[in-house]
């Protein structure tokens, strides 16, 4: 029984933390190795660009994130594979943009989710008419028509507030009431403007030149689940491959996994403890695709594999547990809805 109980909150805890780890902005990457030598020729050494996001009031614009995280694990000596496929569509709609500061308007307009964990498959569609025949569909319904409002500092990229948590953590209480101990612990407001603030935060805040490098540490603290702090590095590349407007800025990101602090393990309602950890990531490769005539990241992407051991508390016993992930994020803006071409 608590074998069982323990697969299904990672099967919770694996859509919440795709959810919640922040993702910096992506890219396909074709051709990579060809575009960087054309865009040598194209870029004039030691000139400085000055990149800087535009918001017009009441005209919104579309994400759609995709994220993939492959796991294999071993727990209690049985091999568990799970796989994750999820899709996210964000509509962002700028609501004032006065004295260096930006209301943004944040709604969840669309979910997708294929998990498999340990041979139990879970789908879910918002783009579908047909409900989700599965003990997760009214949760992962309640995400969609979320709202959230951010104020965003445009000369540092900073979130300095965001509403809509009590709103947000109704509806999905609502779906699933025996979840509200984990969701009041680990969707804190700081963990909320942490998913938020790496949207913007993937360009320089000053002029920078071709090859030159900055970074950016964020810290997720998400209680009984543990601490994931990512330093991002980057590097500006210039132009991309036969553009006078899009601008490439290589991404590489650390992942340093810490667990839980001893006063708050067993909070939530899990039916684990995480008492200790070892994990560290490795193979980063990331790319943002930033358009200056539209003052946005048009896309992006990033990989990651992170590899280690958990100890975890299970009905009073401590186990092992061995982790190989690898996730892969693309993120891509539009104009026009992608829910409404997901319905066609």
């Amino acid at each position: 029984m608590l074998f069982r109980r323990f697969f299904a909150a990672l099967l919770v805890l694996g859509a919440l933390v795709c959810m919640a780890v922040p993702v910096s902005g992506q890219g396909k990457d074709k051709d990579k190795g060809k575009d960087k030598e054309k865009a040598k020729e194209e870029s004039k050494p030691g000139e400085k660009v000055t990149f800087q996001w535009k918001f017009e009031a009441k005209k919104p614009f579309y994400q759609k994130m995709v994220t993939k995280t492959v796991q294999n694990m071993k727990v209690m000596n049985n091999d568990v594979n799970q796989t994750q496929n999820q899709t996210f569509f964000f509509k962002w709609t700028p609501k004032k943009n006065e004295n260096e500061k930006v209301t943004i308007e944040q709604e969840i307009i669309g979910v997708i989710m294929d998990i498999e964990i340990g041979g139990s498959k879970i789908s879910y569609d918002s783009t579908k008419e047909a409900p989700a025949n599965n003990p997760l569909g009214d949760f992962f319904k309640a995400l969609v028509g979320s709202k959230f409002t951010i104020e965003l500092n445009t000369k540092d990229l900073k979130v300095e507030k965001m509403d809509g948590r009590d709103e947000f953590l109704k509806k999905l209480v609502a779906a699933n009431p025996q979840m509200k101990p984990l969701l009041d612990t680990i969707l804190s407001q700081d963990a909320l403007k942490e998913m938020a603030e790496p949207v913007f935060a993937v360009i320089p805040t000053k002029p920078i030149a071709k090859g030159e490098k900055w970074s950016k540490t964020t810290h997720l603290d998400m209680g009984p689940i543990g601490k994931y702090d990512n330093t991002y590095s980057y590097v500006y590349e210039g132009l991309e491959s036969g553009s006078k407007d899009i601008h490439r800025i290589k991404v590489d990101t650390t992942l340093t996994y810490k667990e839980p602090a001893e006063n708050i393990v067993g909070q939530g309602g899990l039916p684990f403890k995480i008492k200790g950890a070892k994990l560290r990531s490795s193979n980063p490769l990331g790319l943002v695709k930033f358009s200056q005539s539209k003052g946005r990241v048009e896309e992006s992407t990033t990989k990651l594999e992170l590899k280690g051991e958990l100890s975890i508390e299970i009905g009073g016993q401590t186990t092992k547990v061995e982790l190989l992930q690898n996730q892969e994020s693309t993120v891509t803006t539009t104009d026009e809805n992608p829910v409404e071409k997901a319905k066609k």
